[in-house]
């Protein structure tokens, strides 16, 4: 029988919800988390930046063993040396058992080194730390993952000296080198694993500069020792809280924790189709247990799901769980002045919907209407793709610097006709997009004054950073000035710039006016476009009627550069379905679940489905045939994310006349 051991990342699951390690790693049970881990650390440039870890510690000798027991035999021979490196070192204490990314060893003294795909500004002393002194929260994981090492490490041996270390991408530094995140590769090995290759060319050039940061993290392991755990009435050392989780794990016995507003984000909680198959459901199990609730009680909306709400502890705390429990005098309605609804009445409106059992949509038709009449024709809806580069591009860029690799652009004129005007990708390995993704959008919008719209603040953040990226690169770049000026004309500078404005043509924000202007309680809380778009075509008409039909791409339709006779509007049990859902697979080797989770879930930002595959691309050894294959995929998909803002504001504007 495999024995089983509390490892980092259980603890560090623990961490957020000590029940969740019952339910970790059984497959009776669902789990929302992306299976291939591989995917995550190709999106985030992890495997890149591991591999790159490694070359600044010449002579590391790496434990390669799976099994655990072997691992541990190999490790504990080479720490008989009194001086040497090691990667991926197995050390046990009792049941307790980790993977140190690098030990580095000199005769009783030991450094433990976390590697994390994470950035940081090596020129800031107190990053990980708030001015209370505590763990800030953005790092309070990955320090409770390294604190967890360096116990479990000193434990073991008692007689060694063990500083503790995480080596991060460092923003301030510069790449020494072009081409070097091009020289670690993915390859599938006889097995069909995927593994990374780090090529022979790897100079001393490159790695002169060191563009990753090892900072000692001692202080913070104290701050995380030195804490109390346990609940509110039995507080624990951390050494005694990490034997309780120890046991717990080790005997499978589940240890009970309360419910909060957390649990919304639980990768535990089973889906219907999942529990209509025979999954268990940790999270309907947790909220049973405590609330003695049936399977009917969870149909009705719940604390859970109410927008931008940071009271849900308290409700839950009082027990008015319920939408149906919650009354108008529990959240007041305030108004802040402005058109449309502000927050709080936005959240008074989906409470009182839930309460009616009112299914129908809500739109304030006249500030709506306001805001269309100020639109000037024709209208332009854009949307990028991007991602950020573990490893720059370049010489002279910086880790984790943004990458704007594909946009797409849909037009509607003032007659109502539609098409899809313009789209741009790159996907060569190794070349750096950003300067002609802006020159290609630059011609496409410069050809007219109408108004352009964006969903979120993601565009407008990427063009500041691009504005930024031609202010103050060293090359020659002959049209610098007329691309930093068209950015200034379509966008509003970040509160942290040097430079301030406002353009005149300042993209209009669509998340914006779904939170004025436009609630569905089928959005459930969310105002993602990928719940906005299924709910507004589910009760619109017109968007039925008019998409039922194979017009799109077609020949006398609606002009696209991706499409060919496409019918939007399909139908599944009597609803229709969400678009997203009919297209292909960007790519085929991963699994239904997988690809979903890459697609919605918020474990990747920005776009998780199309970051993973440019970074394929970037990558992955392959076919010209598959790299063709998801380029159209993603081509097609962005395609699909402009044109569902079209279609948004079609059935707004059929809405508000009517």
């Amino acid at each position: 029988m495999k024995h089983r051991y509390l490892t980092k990342s259980r603890f560090t699951l623990a961490t957020q919800c000590p029940t969740k390690l019952f339910y970790d790693g059984k497959n009776e049970y669902a789990n929302q988390k992306i299976e291939d881990q591989f995917l995550i650390s190709l999106a985030e440039g992890g495997f890149q930046v591991g591999e790159l870890a490694k070359q600044y510690f010449p002579g590391g000798q790496e434990i390669k063993a799976r099994d655990n027991e072997e691992a541990l035999r190999q490790t504990n021979e080479l720490l008989k040396l009194d001086n040497v490196t090691i990667f991926e070192a197995a050390v046990r204490y009792k049941n307790l058992y980790v993977r140190v990314d690098i030990l580095v060893k000199k005769k009783k003294s030991v450094e433990l080194i976390e590697v994390k795909a994470k950035s940081t500004d090596s020129s800031d002393e107190n990053v990980f730390l708030t001015k209370k002194g505590t763990i800030a929260s953005a790092w309070q994981t990955y320090l409770n993952d390294v604190a967890f090492q360096k116990y479990v490490l000193q434990s073991a041996f008692p007689k060694y000296h063990v500083n503790a270390y995480l080596l991060l991408a460092d923003k301030s530094a510069k790449c020494p080198t072009d081409g070097l995140n091009q020289k670690f590769r993915i390859v599938k090995d006889e097995d069909g694993r995927k593994n990374v290759v780090v090529s022979q060319e790897i100079s001393k050039e490159d790695l002169f500069i060191p563009i990753l940061v090892k900072i000692n993290v001692d202080n913070c392991c104290d701050i995380v020792f030195d804490s109390n755990y346990g609940d509110e009435s039995d507080h624990v050392s951390f050494a005694e809280y990490v034997d309780f989780l120890g046991k717990s794990y080790v005997n499978d016995e589940k240890i009970i924790s309360p419910i909060s507003g957390a649990c919304v984000g639980c990768e535990f909680k089973a889906t219907e189709k999942e529990m209509s198959e025979g999954m268990k459901s940790g999270f309907h199990e947790c909220w049973k247990n405590e609330l003695g609730w049936n399977d009917s009680d969870f149909v009705e909306p719940s604390v859970l799901d109410i927008w931008n709400f940071r009271n849900k502890d308290q409700f839950i705390k009082d027990r008015r769980i319920k939408l149906s429990d919650i009354s108008e005098y529990d959240i007041p309605a305030k108004s802040d002045g402005k058109a449309g609804v502000s927050a709080s009445e936005r959240q008074c409106l989906q409470i009182q919907k839930a309460k009616n059992k009112d299914f129908s949509y809500w739109i304030d038709s006249e500030n709506l209407k306001k805001e269309m009449r100020k639109w000037i024709f024709p209208l332009h809806f854009i949307d990028f793709e991007t991602t950020m580069a573990a490893i720059p591009f370049n010489k002279g860029r910086h880790p984790y610097e943004g990458i704007a690799f594909q946009y797409s652009h849909h037009v509607v004129y003032k007659d109502g006709s539609i098409e899809h005007s313009g789209q741009y990708i790159n996907t060569i390995p190794g070349k750096f997009p950003n300067y002609d993704f802006v020159r290609n959008l630059k011609n496409e919008l410069s050809k007219d004054k109408g108004s352009i719209f964006r969903y979120a603040a993601h565009e407008n953040t990427y063009l500041n950073m691009i504005f930024r990226q031609l202010i103050d690169d060293v090359n020659n770049i002959p049209d610098r000035d007329e691309l930093c000026d068209f950015i200034q004309t379509i966008t509003k500078s970040g509160a942290t710039s040097n430079e301030q404005w406002e353009g005149p043509r300042n993209m209009i924000d669509m998340l914006e006016l779904v939170k004025r202007y436009y609630y569905d309680p089928a959005m459930k809380g969310s105002n993602s476009i990928k719940k906005v778009l299924p709910a507004i075509l589910n009760s619109s008409r017109f968007l039925q009627e008019k998409y039922s039909q194979a017009i799109y791409g077609a020949s006398q339709g609606i002009p696209s550069k991706n499409y060919e006779d496409w019918t939007w509007i399909r139908y599944e049990d009597g609803k229709v379905m969400d678009p997203y859902c009919v297209l292909p697979k960007m790519f085929q080797d991963i699994s239904d679940k997988d690809y979903i989770l890459l697609s919605e879930s918020d474990e990747l930002k920005d776009g998780g489905a199309a970051l993973t595959a440019y970074s394929r691309m970037q990558f992955e050894e392959m076919t010209d045939y598959e790299r063709s294959e998801i380029q159209k995929a993603l081509l097609q998909y962005c395609e699909l994310d402009t044109f569902a803002m079209v279609m948004i504001y079609e059935g707004w504007k059929d809405i508000a006349k009517s």
